[in-house]
């Protein structure tokens, strides 16, 4: 495992990018039920229906889900699903994040909306920055909070301190107050905002050349995924990154090689158990 042992010092040397899917909460789970937390797709569509599977074509990607029950019960009903599922529900961690805790990247990518990335900087200052969308009064598609080592506060993309670690969660998280990136009219705004460079600080565009990245846990089969990342990886170097997937479907080959990402034949087992850490339940958050 050579190549693992390579891309898991070049994140503690901070030249790779932890780019985290919904399978990098592996192993996270409810601290009464024992249920694994619903992070990916079919799972969140399940848990925001009351358990009940919906129409097939509802069913295909989370966003299309939400967009029609945001139709039908308003847009404050996805985001108190939300708030409630990853504000208000104690989750063991996953094994990664614990691992993340004890590595600290100077810059993380983490499309999941849950706060354990956050969790894991607890007491180190730090950036968060967080998607938007169908907000007015401004020209921009994220908010910035700077972390003191106690609490957030926001502020501008011009006072950022950009020496200090960045977390970016593109499709938010309740913390330090809840918004999210859900449904299809949210993506729309959101990956139209990022393709024209408005959803991105110039401090991180600046920081992000060059740079290249470890996909773990994140399926590119689907097209609101692959549209916001290959965006959010814009300007990187050569090959852009890996994607840890021991079993990809033509889809994700044809599309990793037209975007330099080199597929390789390991999963977050194989990740942890090279970095020394084992994928099993750990305490409760």
């Amino acid at each position: 495992m050579t190549l693992l042992n390579d891309l898991i010092q070049g994140i503690r040397d901070h030249r790779i990018v932890p780019y985290l899917g919904p399978y990098a909460l592996a192993g996270a789970r409810h601290a009464v039920t024992g249920e694994a937390m619903p992070a990916d797709s079919d799972s969140l569509i399940l848990a925001m229906n009351g358990g009940k599977p919906m129409a097939p074509k509802l069913m295909y990607e989370f966003p299309r889900a939400a967009m029609n029950l945001e139709l039908k019960r308003g847009r404050s009903f996805v985001e108190q699903f939300l708030t409630k599922t990853y504000g208000e529900t104690r989750w063991s961690r996953a094994p990664l994040h614990d691992w993340l805790a004890t590595v600290k990247p100077r810059y993380v990518i983490d499309i999941n909306r849950d706060t354990q990335l956050q969790d894991s900087y607890t007491g180190t200052p730090h950036l968060l920055i967080r998607g938007l969308a169908r907000i007015a009064g401004t020209d921009y598609r994220f908010a910035i909070h700077h972390f003191d080592g106690n609490s957030y506060r926001e502020i501008a993309q011009n006072d950022a301190d950009p020496s200090l670690p960045i977390l970016f969660k593109p499709m938010g998280s309740p913390v330090p107050k809840p918004n999210f990136i859900a449904s299809d009219a949210d993506y729309v705004d959101y990956i139209t905002e990022l393709m024209g460079g408005f959803a991105i600080p110039s401090f991180l565009k600046e920081y992000r050349k060059d740079k290249q990245y470890l996909m773990v846990g994140l399926p590119l089969n689907r097209d609101s995924e692959r549209m916001v990342m290959t965006d959010i990886t814009y300007g990187s170097g050569t090959p852009r990154g890996w994607v840890l997937n021991k079993a990809p479907t033509e889809k994700e080959k044809r599309f990793c090689a037209r975007f330099s990402l080199e597929i390789i034949d390991y999963d977050l087992n194989d990740l942890l158990a090279t970095a020394g850490w084992a994928l099993e339940e750990r305490k409760t958050a």
